[in-house]
């Protein structure tokens, strides 16, 4: 198989700035619930970008679970890679790649903790299964192997036989702040169209971008 054959033209359409929304994160809403209602596989999955303190980026896929104004929100264990990063360096960016519609929609900003509060609310609303998970698993930590995790989570099965299972205070989520967020569509003879918007103050601008 020879890599540097493997091409295909990006022909759904284009986009022009009178498309575009003028606040990005109606953008993004708008856009996100046409990869929803074309039943795309994973829509909220993101690529999750951090650096650590030597330089090096890092990025693995995270699923976005609440989108406003205030920014974008996803969840995770505080002792894992990303949160050690991000409580040292709050820069952040996220990449949605919605390759079926030939869409791509990249975000630049900071993150911070949500509050415990926000963080519980949510955690209650997870399947069971998935908050067992939660506390059992020191996520991003070395685990020598599977069957100790699996014990690890029969452990927390047993502890919270009864009632609720409140959320842990290693985990919760982030809130990214946006500063810049792109939106790319695909288009013929690799002439792709991109736009920016980057805040300025309480205003944003676009820019189109070169392909």
């Amino acid at each position: 198989m020879q890599l540097e054959d493997l091409r295909r033209d990006y022909l759904m359409g284009g986009l022009e700035e009178a498309d575009l929304d003028a606040d990005p994160i109606s953008q993004f809403e708008h856009w996100l619930q046409q990869a929803i209602e074309l039943q795309l596989k994973d829509p909220t999955a993101m690529t999750v970008a951090t650096v650590d303190a030597s330089g090096q980026p890092s990025q693995r896929i995270v699923l976005l679970k609440q989108v406003d104004a205030r920014g974008f929100v996803f969840f995770t264990n505080y002792g894992s890679r990303k949160a050690q990063e991000l409580s040292a360096n709050h820069k952040i960016s996220l990449h949605f790649p919605w390759h079926d519609i030939e869409r791509q929609v990249k975000v630049c900003g900071v993150a911070s903790k949500i509050s415990a509060a926000e963080s519980a609310k949510y955690f209650l609303s997870r399947p069971k299964e998935s908050q067992l998970a939660a506390w059992a698993s020191h996520q991003s930590h070395p685990v020598s192997t599977r069957q100790l995790l699996m014990q690890q989570v029969a452990r927390m099965k047993e502890k919270f036989a009864k009632g609720d299972i409140p959320a842990p205070d290693f985990w919760g989520g982030f809130r990214v702040v946006p500063h810049e967020i792109e939106f790319w569509q695909g288009g013929a003879n690799r002439l792709h169209d991109r736009f920016v918007y980057q805040r300025e103050g309480d205003a944003w601008t676009i820019a189109r971008l070169a392909p």
